[in-house]
């Protein structure tokens, strides 16, 4: 019910098997050639398959004696959230100024890099200096990047999102700006990713993932929900104040200032103190050309199953699109507090630790699609409820803001709506692992968790380009004139009228993508479900000795 949840489907989305970039492809030679759909090599040694057991000369070590590393990926895991949260809450500021919904549909764009990271992920793995360490030579220039720019931009994000004396946010600008903090973190995602694997002995690697969703999670939150609770002047007023004053405690500039430090003193620390483990011989992790590892990308897509699954997966989602999109924007221009909203998610954070483990004993079978299948009325169905929350909203708002039964009602909308997008996203995850060729397991899972991705992503903008287009306004007081463009609405607020809604387009939008839906649940939701009763060889690259 904000644009985390478009985010969080999307670009913040994480995908099971992350951490196997730096193990997609090798240089060493397999005892099989890989073939992917019409019999196009991957590779004239696709080194995809797991190494053969060794023992590793550090022996068994418990996770104590790697305290240090353990940690090292926490905060590392921890600043990649930073710009996460904050590209999430940018919505919400830019709402609270009135930017029009095509702005929010042009910013929804910094949500993109994560989900579209695969397409230099190669590179990263590819391209190092081995002296430097292959995942530092990628980190550490990331890192210093991302805290620099924050400096300099904790000089001019008070610039671009106005003064409020008649300059409106700088809406390119800022897109711009975050579009480059959130490419830069998935880049070193990819990194810490892939160093995780080595940094870390064979016994402890799975706190690798613990990291990973703790860590970005603390770190979302500090971006997003601490942020936006310390900059409302009155949050800080109310509970954390005795004298009130015009601003927050924090300001956008600020935080970016604090965090721009934090990162440049972090990374040094990094680079000067943390090596890069010399015990694995270069050839075992050594990364196979790029053009290789593309080639294999498009031998895996052309697959008849593989390609019929992404067509499906990008269209499921669109009958969600405005529920998970716009409706949080529409709350806030109705005048909920942004910070209100924001502190949603906190109650939230046990029922999305449960529900993964819940959800996981219905897909863990043969069938995982058919939680899909059965989610996705319920969904749409709370596209509808979300609609006439909206449109109840200021019904119930009063002089000193919404009662206590207005924001349970909120909550537990909010609980329904995490319930039903959890069963899918799990189904989803669990299809692609059970699909997912185990001769190139990363590289085959990342792709399709990719398309998954994407499948939320551009849905959602399209919906938050669509609201005004489809929003009919009628100039009120003044004869003659119009509210149909932005000039016509100055001409009418200049000629003495008001532009006044007469249709949102929220609610037309809301109805068309449930309609929408439906109809993909009706005529392709089986179709969907019949990939996967198909054959393990519809979905395995072929082998030639």
């Amino acid at each position: 019910m904000s644009p985390a949840i478009a985010a969080k489907e999307g670009g913040r989305q994480r995908r099971a098997g992350s951490h196997h970039h730096c193990l997609d492809v090798r240089n060493e030679a397999p005892p099989e050639l890989v073939l992917c759909g019409d019999g196009l090599p991957s590779g004239e040694a696709e080194a995809l398959l797991p190494p053969p057991p060794e023992t590793s000369s550090r022996g068994g070590r418990g996770c104590r004696a790697e305290l240090g590393s353990i940690l090292l990926l926490l905060v590392l895991y921890v600043l990649q959230g930073i710009p996460l949260g904050l590209a999430g809450s940018v919505p919400l500021i830019l709402q609270s100024k009135s930017a029009s919904y095509t702005d929010q549909a042009f910013f929804s764009f910094v949500f993109w890099p994560f989900s579209l990271k695969l397409l230099w992920a190669p590179l990263v793995d590819a391209v190092y200096l081995r002296s430097f360490g292959r995942r530092k030579s990628w980190l550490v220039p990331t890192q210093y990047i991302l805290g620099l720019f924050m400096i300099y931009m904790s000089t001019q994000v008070d610039l671009l999102l106005g003064d409020g004396e008649g300059r409106g946010p700088n809406v390119v600008a800022l897109t711009g700006t975050f579009f480059f903090f959130e490419f830069l973190a998935a880049t070193q995602d990819i990194a810490v990713d892939g160093w995780a694997l080595t940094m870390l002995s064979r016994e402890n690697v799975g706190y690798a993932s613990t990291c990973n969703s703790v860590g970005q999670t603390a770190g979302y939150f500090l971006g997003n929900v601490l942020f936006l609770a310390l900059e409302s002047a009155s949050f800080c007023n109310k509970y954390l104040r005795f004298q009130p004053q015009p601003q927050g405690i924090v300001t956008l500039s600020d935080f970016l200032f604090f965090w721009g430090a934090v990162f440049l003193i972090t990374t040094t620390l990094v680079a000067l103190l943390k090596k890069e483990n010399k015990e694995l011989t270069p050839t075992k992790e050594e990364t196979k050309g790029i053009t290789d590892t593309y080639r294999l990308l498009f031998s895996i897509i052309k697959m008849p199953a593989v390609l019929t699954f992404c067509l499906l997966i990008l269209t499921a989602k669109v009958g969600f699109s405005a529920a998970d999109a716009v409706t949080g924007l529409k709350l806030v221009e109705e005048g909920v507090p942004k910070e209100h909203l924001a502190l949603l998610v906190v109650p939230m954070v046990p029922l999305q630790i449960i529900l993964p483990l819940i959800i996981s004993k219905y897909t863990a079978g043969p069938q995982p699609l058919n939680t899909f299948y059965k989610a996705m009325p319920f969904r749409l169905l709370l596209g509808l409820e979300f609609a006439f929350l909206v449109w109840w909203t200021p019904k119930v708002k009063h002089e000193g803001g919404f009662p206590v039964y207005y924001y349970v009602v909120v909550l537990l909308s909010y609980a329904l709506h995490q319930i039903t997008l959890y069963s899918m996203y799990v189904a989803i995850m669990a299809f692609n692992a059970k699909v997912s060729d185990p001769l190139i397991g990363g590289t085959y899972m990342t792709l399709l968790n990719t398309v998954s991705n994407l499948g939320g992503n551009w849905p959602s903008t399209v919906a938050l380009w669509l609201v005004d287009p489809l929003t009919v306004k009628e100039c009120a007081g003044a004869q003659e004139q119009t509210c149909g463009t932005t000039v016509a609405a100055e001409l009418c607020t200049k000629a003495g009228g008001s532009c006044v809604t007469t249709l949102d387009g929220y609610y037309v939008e809301s109805v068309i993508c449930v309609i929408l839906g439906f109809g993909w649940w009706f005529l392709l939701g089986p179709k969907f479900k019949k990939l996967q009763d198909e054959g393990q060889s519809s979905w395995k690259c072929k082998r030639t000795n």
